[in-house]
Protein backbone atom coordinates (compact mmCIF):
# COMPACT_ATOMS: atom_id res chain seq x y z
CA UNK A 1 0.00 0.00 0.00
CA UNK A 2 0.95 3.46 -0.85
CA UNK A 3 3.46 4.60 2.71
CA UNK A 4 5.18 1.17 2.46
CA UNK A 5 5.95 1.47 -1.53
CA UNK A 6 8.53 4.10 -2.32
CA UNK A 7 7.76 7.41 -2.17
CA UNK A 8 7.99 8.12 -5.96
CA UNK A 9 6.14 10.62 -8.30
CA UNK A 10 3.50 7.46 -9.33
CA UNK A 11 2.19 10.03 -12.38
CA UNK A 12 5.85 9.97 -13.76
CA UNK A 13 6.89 6.51 -12.98
CA UNK A 14 3.73 4.39 -13.84
CA UNK A 15 1.95 7.09 -16.55
CA UNK A 16 2.46 6.71 -20.05
CA UNK A 17 4.29 4.66 -22.68
CA UNK A 18 7.75 3.49 -23.48
CA UNK A 19 9.33 1.75 -26.66
CA UNK A 20 9.68 -2.24 -25.38
CA UNK A 21 13.31 -3.08 -25.77
CA UNK A 22 15.67 -5.98 -25.40
CA UNK A 23 13.69 -8.71 -23.55
CA UNK A 24 10.32 -6.69 -23.85
CA UNK A 25 10.31 -6.39 -27.25
CA UNK A 26 7.79 -8.50 -29.26
CA UNK A 27 7.70 -10.71 -32.47
CA UNK A 28 4.74 -7.90 -33.80
CA UNK A 29 4.59 -9.79 -37.23
CA UNK A 30 3.26 -12.62 -35.54
CA UNK A 31 1.29 -10.69 -33.21
CA UNK A 32 -0.45 -9.05 -35.75
CA UNK A 33 -1.12 -12.40 -37.68
CA UNK A 34 -2.37 -13.51 -34.12
CA UNK A 35 -4.94 -10.76 -33.88
CA UNK A 36 -6.12 -10.96 -37.19
CA UNK A 37 -7.06 -14.64 -36.48
CA UNK A 38 -8.43 -14.22 -33.30
CA UNK A 39 -9.64 -10.86 -32.34
CA UNK A 40 -13.14 -9.78 -33.78
CA UNK A 41 -12.83 -6.86 -35.98
CA UNK A 42 -9.41 -6.23 -35.79
CA UNK A 43 -7.48 -4.35 -38.69
CA UNK A 44 -3.93 -4.42 -39.33
CA UNK A 45 -1.09 -3.31 -38.93
CA UNK A 46 -0.59 -2.79 -35.57
CA UNK A 47 1.80 -0.61 -33.69
CA UNK A 48 3.11 -1.43 -29.90
CA UNK A 49 4.42 0.48 -26.92
CA UNK A 50 4.86 -1.03 -22.83
CA UNK A 51 2.81 0.72 -20.11
CA UNK A 52 5.49 2.29 -17.56
CA UNK A 53 3.94 0.02 -15.04
CA UNK A 54 3.05 -3.40 -14.14
CA UNK A 55 5.97 -4.78 -12.53
CA UNK A 56 3.65 -8.62 -12.17
CA UNK A 57 2.50 -8.89 -15.53
CA UNK A 58 4.22 -6.61 -18.24
CA UNK A 59 1.49 -4.66 -20.20
CA UNK A 60 1.23 -3.41 -23.89
CA UNK A 61 -0.19 -1.02 -26.01
CA UNK A 62 -1.26 -1.95 -29.07
CA UNK A 63 -2.65 0.35 -31.80
CA UNK A 64 -4.42 0.03 -34.92
CA UNK A 65 -6.87 1.09 -37.31
CA UNK A 66 -9.33 -0.84 -35.99
CA UNK A 67 -8.67 0.70 -32.75
CA UNK A 68 -6.51 0.65 -29.43
CA UNK A 69 -6.02 -2.50 -27.66
CA UNK A 70 -4.39 -3.94 -24.30
CA UNK A 71 -2.00 -7.25 -24.18
CA UNK A 72 -0.91 -8.76 -20.77
CA UNK A 73 1.97 -11.32 -20.90
CA UNK A 74 3.31 -13.46 -18.29
CA UNK A 75 6.64 -12.77 -17.68
CA UNK A 76 10.16 -14.50 -19.31
CA UNK A 77 12.13 -16.79 -17.58
CA UNK A 78 11.65 -19.09 -14.13
CA UNK A 79 7.85 -18.43 -12.39
CA UNK A 80 6.81 -19.37 -9.15
CA UNK A 81 3.92 -21.81 -9.56
CA UNK A 82 0.44 -20.48 -9.89
CA UNK A 83 1.86 -16.96 -10.19
CA UNK A 84 1.22 -14.72 -13.46
CA UNK A 85 -1.87 -16.65 -14.03
CA UNK A 86 -3.43 -14.09 -17.23
CA UNK A 87 -5.65 -17.44 -18.33
CA UNK A 88 -7.47 -16.66 -15.06
CA UNK A 89 -7.40 -12.67 -15.21
CA UNK A 90 -8.77 -13.37 -18.81
CA UNK A 91 -11.64 -16.03 -17.88
CA UNK A 92 -12.64 -13.53 -15.07
CA UNK A 93 -13.09 -10.93 -17.07
CA UNK A 94 -15.23 -12.14 -19.69
CA UNK A 95 -17.20 -13.67 -17.05
CA UNK A 96 -17.85 -10.63 -15.28
CA UNK A 97 -18.58 -8.60 -18.74
CA UNK A 98 -21.31 -10.99 -19.60
CA UNK A 99 -23.40 -9.59 -16.20
CA UNK A 100 -22.53 -6.05 -16.70
CA UNK A 101 -19.91 -5.54 -14.22
CA UNK A 102 -17.09 -3.17 -15.50
CA UNK A 103 -14.40 -4.52 -17.08
CA UNK A 104 -12.30 -4.33 -20.07
CA UNK A 105 -13.67 -6.76 -23.32
CA UNK A 106 -11.83 -9.31 -23.48
CA UNK A 107 -11.12 -10.79 -26.92
CA UNK A 108 -8.64 -13.61 -26.79
CA UNK A 109 -6.35 -15.98 -25.40
CA UNK A 110 -2.93 -17.03 -26.76
CA UNK A 111 -1.41 -20.42 -24.34
CA UNK A 112 0.61 -21.08 -27.86
CA UNK A 113 4.31 -19.61 -26.57
CA UNK A 114 5.59 -19.62 -30.36
CA UNK A 115 3.61 -15.92 -30.98
CA UNK A 116 5.29 -14.22 -28.83
CA UNK A 117 7.14 -16.15 -26.30
CA UNK A 118 4.98 -16.74 -23.32
CA UNK A 119 1.18 -17.12 -22.87
CA UNK A 120 -0.88 -13.65 -23.49
CA UNK A 121 -4.68 -12.24 -23.79
CA UNK A 122 -6.09 -9.09 -25.59
CA UNK A 123 -8.64 -6.69 -24.35
CA UNK A 124 -10.20 -3.61 -25.26
CA UNK A 125 -8.23 -0.43 -23.99
CA UNK A 126 -10.43 1.77 -22.21
CA UNK A 127 -10.36 5.37 -22.15
CA UNK A 128 -10.51 7.11 -18.81
CA UNK A 129 -8.56 8.21 -15.63
CA UNK A 130 -6.46 6.51 -13.27
CA UNK A 131 -6.14 8.03 -9.85
CA UNK A 132 -2.99 7.09 -8.55
CA UNK A 133 -2.84 9.67 -5.32
CA UNK A 134 -5.41 8.86 -2.74
CA UNK A 135 -5.42 12.59 -2.05
CA UNK A 136 -6.77 13.31 -5.81
CA UNK A 137 -4.79 16.58 -5.15
CA UNK A 138 -6.70 18.62 -8.26
CA UNK A 139 -10.28 17.33 -7.07
CA UNK A 140 -12.82 19.42 -5.19
CA UNK A 141 -14.43 17.92 -1.93
CA UNK A 142 -17.31 16.39 -3.82
CA UNK A 143 -16.05 14.97 -6.69
CA UNK A 144 -13.71 13.12 -4.29
CA UNK A 145 -16.17 12.00 -1.57
CA UNK A 146 -18.30 10.74 -5.14
CA UNK A 147 -14.89 8.95 -6.38
CA UNK A 148 -14.34 6.90 -3.03
CA UNK A 149 -18.40 5.61 -3.04
CA UNK A 150 -18.23 4.97 -6.32
CA UNK A 151 -15.21 2.63 -5.39
CA UNK A 152 -17.00 1.10 -2.70
CA UNK A 153 -19.97 0.34 -4.25
CA UNK A 154 -18.24 -1.12 -7.40
CA UNK A 155 -16.61 -3.39 -5.45
CA UNK A 156 -20.31 -4.71 -3.72
CA UNK A 157 -21.79 -5.02 -7.08
CA UNK A 158 -18.77 -7.60 -7.85
CA UNK A 159 -19.28 -9.54 -4.14
CA UNK A 160 -23.17 -9.52 -5.68
CA UNK A 161 -22.28 -10.89 -8.84
CA UNK A 162 -23.89 -14.36 -9.71
CA UNK A 163 -21.16 -16.46 -9.89
CA UNK A 164 -22.38 -19.46 -11.48
CA UNK A 165 -24.39 -16.95 -14.33
CA UNK A 166 -20.53 -15.81 -15.12
CA UNK A 167 -19.89 -19.15 -15.46
CA UNK A 168 -17.59 -18.98 -12.72
CA UNK A 169 -18.74 -21.31 -10.83
CA UNK A 170 -15.67 -23.86 -11.07
CA UNK A 171 -13.24 -20.43 -10.26
CA UNK A 172 -11.94 -21.47 -6.70
CA UNK A 173 -11.95 -24.45 -4.79
CA UNK A 174 -14.23 -25.03 -1.52
CA UNK A 175 -13.36 -24.91 1.95
CA UNK A 176 -11.94 -21.56 3.98
CA UNK A 177 -10.81 -18.82 1.68
CA UNK A 178 -8.16 -17.25 4.18
CA UNK A 179 -7.09 -20.76 5.12
CA UNK A 180 -5.68 -21.48 0.93
CA UNK A 181 -4.14 -17.94 0.99
CA UNK A 182 -2.31 -18.50 4.35
CA UNK A 183 -1.03 -21.55 3.09
CA UNK A 184 -0.53 -20.19 -0.30
CA UNK A 185 1.44 -16.92 0.50
CA UNK A 186 3.50 -18.52 3.10
CA UNK A 187 4.45 -21.42 0.35
CA UNK A 188 5.07 -18.55 -2.18
CA UNK A 189 7.40 -16.98 0.31
CA UNK A 190 9.41 -19.36 1.35
CA UNK A 191 10.08 -20.14 -2.29
CA UNK A 192 11.46 -17.01 -3.14
CA UNK A 193 13.30 -16.68 0.29
CA UNK A 194 16.64 -14.82 0.29
CA UNK A 195 17.04 -14.17 4.26
CA UNK A 196 14.84 -15.22 7.34
CA UNK A 197 12.87 -12.96 8.88
CA UNK A 198 11.59 -13.06 12.24
CA UNK A 199 8.24 -11.45 11.88
CA UNK A 200 7.29 -12.86 8.78
CA UNK A 201 8.15 -16.70 10.13
CA UNK A 202 5.70 -15.48 13.71
CA UNK A 203 3.34 -15.04 10.62
CA UNK A 204 3.37 -18.00 9.06
CA UNK A 205 2.82 -19.64 12.83
CA UNK A 206 0.57 -17.51 14.21
CA UNK A 207 -1.94 -16.75 10.85
CA UNK A 208 -3.34 -20.20 10.20
CA UNK A 209 -3.72 -20.74 13.99
CA UNK A 210 -6.32 -18.24 13.75
CA UNK A 211 -8.46 -17.89 10.77
CA UNK A 212 -11.26 -16.08 10.89
CA UNK A 213 -14.54 -18.31 9.95
CA UNK A 214 -16.27 -17.40 6.60
CA UNK A 215 -19.60 -16.77 6.18
CA UNK A 216 -20.12 -15.87 2.40
CA UNK A 217 -18.07 -16.57 -0.94
CA UNK A 218 -18.15 -14.35 -4.27
CA UNK A 219 -15.45 -13.36 -6.84
CA UNK A 220 -13.13 -11.63 -5.21
CA UNK A 221 -10.46 -9.21 -7.15
CA UNK A 222 -7.68 -9.95 -4.82
CA UNK A 223 -5.76 -6.07 -5.26
CA UNK A 224 -8.77 -3.90 -5.01
CA UNK A 225 -7.85 -0.64 -4.50
CA UNK A 226 -8.57 2.84 -5.87
CA UNK A 227 -5.39 2.70 -8.52
CA UNK A 228 -6.70 -0.46 -10.10
CA UNK A 229 -9.30 1.02 -11.70
CA UNK A 230 -10.56 3.42 -14.48
CA UNK A 231 -12.65 5.58 -13.90
CA UNK A 232 -14.54 8.53 -16.18
CA UNK A 233 -12.63 11.69 -16.95
CA UNK A 234 -15.33 13.98 -16.06
CA UNK A 235 -17.24 11.94 -13.62
CA UNK A 236 -17.14 9.69 -10.71
CA UNK A 237 -18.12 6.38 -12.41
CA UNK A 238 -15.42 3.42 -12.69
CA UNK A 239 -15.29 2.50 -15.93
CA UNK A 240 -13.05 -0.77 -15.65
CA UNK A 241 -11.68 -2.66 -12.81
CA UNK A 242 -7.92 -3.97 -13.86
CA UNK A 243 -5.56 -6.21 -12.33
CA UNK A 244 -7.65 -9.76 -11.87
CA UNK A 245 -4.23 -11.49 -11.37
CA UNK A 246 -5.37 -12.44 -8.11
CA UNK A 247 -8.50 -13.28 -8.25
CA UNK A 248 -10.57 -16.30 -7.30
CA UNK A 249 -13.79 -17.33 -5.37
CA UNK A 250 -13.47 -16.62 -1.67
CA UNK A 251 -14.62 -14.27 1.13
CA UNK A 252 -15.76 -10.78 0.16
CA UNK A 253 -14.47 -9.48 3.49
CA UNK A 254 -10.60 -9.97 1.73
CA UNK A 255 -11.45 -7.27 -0.71
CA UNK A 256 -13.03 -5.07 1.45
CA UNK A 257 -10.27 -4.88 4.31
CA UNK A 258 -7.74 -4.79 1.53
CA UNK A 259 -8.71 -1.67 0.45
CA UNK A 260 -9.94 -0.40 3.93
CA UNK A 261 -5.65 -0.84 4.57
CA UNK A 262 -5.96 3.02 2.80
CA UNK A 263 -7.29 4.05 6.16
CA UNK A 264 -4.27 2.80 8.13
CA UNK A 265 -1.79 3.45 5.66
CA UNK A 266 0.22 6.66 4.69
CA UNK A 267 -0.50 8.42 1.60
CA UNK A 268 2.97 9.08 0.04
CA UNK A 269 1.54 10.01 -3.05
CA UNK A 270 0.06 6.56 -3.44
CA UNK A 271 -3.70 5.29 -2.47
CA UNK A 272 -3.26 5.87 1.51
CA UNK A 273 -5.18 8.47 3.42
CA UNK A 274 -4.57 8.05 7.35
CA UNK A 275 -2.05 10.93 7.31
CA UNK A 276 -4.81 13.91 5.61
CA UNK A 277 -7.12 16.08 6.21
CA UNK A 278 -9.47 13.68 4.99
CA UNK A 279 -12.15 16.15 6.40
CA UNK A 280 -11.22 19.10 4.59
CA UNK A 281 -10.39 16.88 1.24
CA UNK A 282 -14.06 15.54 1.72
CA UNK A 283 -12.50 11.81 1.58
CA UNK A 284 -14.95 9.31 3.62
CA UNK A 285 -14.11 8.00 6.95
CA UNK A 286 -13.44 4.52 7.10
CA UNK A 287 -16.82 3.88 9.09
CA UNK A 288 -18.48 5.62 6.24
CA UNK A 289 -17.06 3.23 3.82
CA UNK A 290 -17.75 -0.11 6.58
CA UNK A 291 -21.67 1.55 6.49
CA UNK A 292 -22.52 1.83 2.73
CA UNK A 293 -20.42 -1.31 2.06
CA UNK A 294 -22.99 -3.54 4.54
CA UNK A 295 -25.55 -1.72 3.21
CA UNK A 296 -24.92 -2.35 -0.45
CA UNK A 297 -24.46 -6.06 0.18
CA UNK A 298 -26.96 -7.04 3.18
CA UNK A 299 -24.45 -6.80 6.30
CA UNK A 300 -25.02 -6.27 9.43
CA UNK A 301 -21.46 -5.40 10.00
CA UNK A 302 -17.56 -6.32 9.77
CA UNK A 303 -15.48 -8.23 12.13
CA UNK A 304 -12.47 -6.79 13.84
CA UNK A 305 -10.20 -5.70 11.25
CA UNK A 306 -6.57 -6.30 12.79
CA UNK A 307 -6.34 -9.88 11.73
CA UNK A 308 -7.16 -9.34 8.27
CA UNK A 309 -4.93 -5.86 8.26
CA UNK A 310 -1.91 -8.28 9.93
CA UNK A 311 -2.90 -11.44 6.64
CA UNK A 312 -3.25 -8.17 3.80
CA UNK A 313 0.43 -6.95 5.07
CA UNK A 314 1.73 -10.55 5.31
CA UNK A 315 0.36 -10.99 1.96
CA UNK A 316 1.81 -7.87 0.69
CA UNK A 317 5.14 -9.04 2.16
CA UNK A 318 5.18 -12.04 0.26
CA UNK A 319 3.85 -10.57 -3.37
CA UNK A 320 6.81 -8.22 -2.72
CA UNK A 321 9.47 -11.15 -1.23
CA UNK A 322 8.56 -12.85 -4.93
CA UNK A 323 9.60 -9.28 -6.98
CA UNK A 324 13.02 -9.48 -4.73
CA UNK A 325 13.68 -12.91 -5.70
CA UNK A 326 13.22 -12.15 -9.44
CA UNK A 327 14.74 -8.82 -9.10
CA UNK A 328 18.29 -11.76 -7.93
CA UNK A 329 17.61 -13.26 -10.59
CA UNK A 330 17.19 -10.85 -13.50
CA UNK A 331 14.14 -11.21 -14.21
CA UNK A 332 12.15 -8.60 -12.83
CA UNK A 333 10.29 -6.69 -15.75
CA UNK A 334 10.28 -3.47 -14.33
CA UNK A 335 12.71 -0.02 -13.90
CA UNK A 336 10.90 -0.08 -9.94
CA UNK A 337 10.62 -3.87 -8.93
CA UNK A 338 14.50 -2.67 -7.23
CA UNK A 339 13.23 -0.47 -4.73
CA UNK A 340 9.86 -2.10 -4.21
CA UNK A 341 12.06 -5.01 -3.40
CA UNK A 342 13.54 -2.79 -0.32
CA UNK A 343 10.27 -2.73 1.19
CA UNK A 344 10.03 -6.63 2.59
CA UNK A 345 10.56 -6.35 6.43
CA UNK A 346 8.65 -3.02 7.20
CA UNK A 347 5.79 -5.10 5.19
CA UNK A 348 6.39 -7.53 8.28
CA UNK A 349 6.80 -5.48 10.67
CA UNK A 350 3.77 -3.76 10.02
CA UNK A 351 1.80 -7.28 9.46
CA UNK A 352 2.97 -8.09 13.05
CA UNK A 353 1.80 -5.32 14.79
CA UNK A 354 -1.63 -5.77 13.37
CA UNK A 355 -0.97 -9.21 14.37
CA UNK A 356 -0.38 -7.92 17.79
CA UNK A 357 -3.27 -5.83 18.23
CA UNK A 358 -5.43 -8.72 17.12
CA UNK A 359 -4.07 -10.75 20.21
CA UNK A 360 -0.78 -12.25 19.10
Amino acid sequence: MADERAAIDAETAFVGTIVPEGADALDTDKLAAWMDANVEGFTGPLTLSKFKGGQSNPTYKIEAPSGNYVLRRKPFGALLPSAHAVDREYRVQAGLYTQGFPVARQYGLCTDDSVIGSWFYVMGMVDGRTIWDGSMPNDAPAFRRATYEAMIDTLAALHSVDVAAAGLSEFGKPGNYFGRQVERWTRQYKLAETETMEPMERLIAWLPATLPDQTRTSVVHGDYRIDNMIYAKDRPEVLAVLDWELSTLGDPLADFTYVAMAWVTENGGRSGVVDLDRKALGIPELDEMVARYCAATGRGGVPDMNWYFAYNFFRLAGIIQGIKKRVLDGTASSDHAKAMSERVQPLADRAWEFAQAAGA
